[in-house]
């Protein structure tokens, strides 16, 4: 029985960094052959690959759309968890939603790069729990957007459905019980309440947003640390155009735009930060 070559010989390694910041804007660092290891090694079997080298090289190709495609989706699919940070949501109850509060259209939200949906659902469970608190706030409701590149993120956040390993990741038992419905032993779905507020599209950072319309905020959090200062100015020069007047963009606890952009200012809160696109 021949057992799979799961190791890339240096040059395949920087071909295929090369092509996985062509295709989505991702930069791998000098040492992460273990990364590509650990991320495409499953997917040899799957499409009979008898190298990772063998498996790279097909996926570079323009042939083979389906491999490429589980290649791509494989490298870009990032942690997640629901609530993470707590400040942001914190924030938008104390501070944003309240701006918005007498607006007749609807507020708009964009969760880009949402992975398997925990973000926008979030986002969605923090403006009900809002609306509760304040009956009538926010007249003209809450539409929220979550894009991510990879179609099998995209089909698990449609489905809203989480296991209960996922379930344990920032999600309070009250939450639990206020916004979820059991499936079976081990997972749950989002209710209806929540689902109805957010909505899915497929988005690659690298292309235009255009066709997205405007948003008063976007959350783009713990993403722009994988792309190229170059790549991170262009994806914050297309959210400014993105946002209307006056709106805001939610980065990373750990990330700035520090002479990335000028066409924000920041605004330090009680906790965390927050960027405002300049009038």
């Amino acid at each position: 029985m021949n057992v799979p070559h799961k190791n890339l010989a240096e040059t395949e390694y920087q071909q295929f960094r090369a092509f996985l910041e062509q295709q989505c804007g991702i930069v791998l660092g000098d040492s992460k052959q273990y990364l590509v290891k650990s991320r495409l090694a499953p997917l040899m079997v799957k499409f009979g690959a008898s190298s990772l080298g063998e498996l790279v090289q097909r996926a570079m190709s323009i042939r083979e759309r389906d491999l490429r495609a589980a290649v791509v989706d494989a490298m870009t699919t990032n942690e997640t968890q629901w609530f993470r940070d707590v400040y942001p949501f914190e924030l938008l109850k104390s501070k944003i939603f309240p701006e918005y509060s007498k607006a007749k259209q609807p507020l708009k939200i964009w969760s880009a790069a949402c992975s398997s949906g925990q973000e926008p659902y979030s986002i969605a469970m923090t403006v009900l729990e809002y609306n509760t608190s304040r009956p009538g706030a926010l007249p003209g409701g809450v539409q929220i957007l979550g894009t991510d590149i990879s179609a099998t993120m995209l089909d698990q956040c449609k489905a809203a459905e989480y296991d209960s390993l996922a379930l344990a990741r920032g999600l309070s038992p009250e939450r639990k019980k206020l916004f979820f419905e059991k499936v079976d032993e081990s997972r749950m779905r989002l209710n209806s309440r929540v689902r109805s507020l957010v909505s899915f599209r497929p988005c690659n950072l690298l292309e235009s947003y255009a066709l997205l319309g405007k948003f008063d905020l976007i959350f783009c959090r713990n993403v722009l640390i994988y792309f190229s200062p170059e790549v991170k100015s262009k994806i914050l020069k297309q959210f400014a155009a993105s946002l209307n007047t006056g709106g805001y963009l939610f980065l990373g606890a750990s990330e700035s735009i520090t002479g990335l952009s000028e066409e924000f200012e920041m605004l330090r809160c009680n906790p965390g930060i927050v960027y405002r696109v300049k009038k």
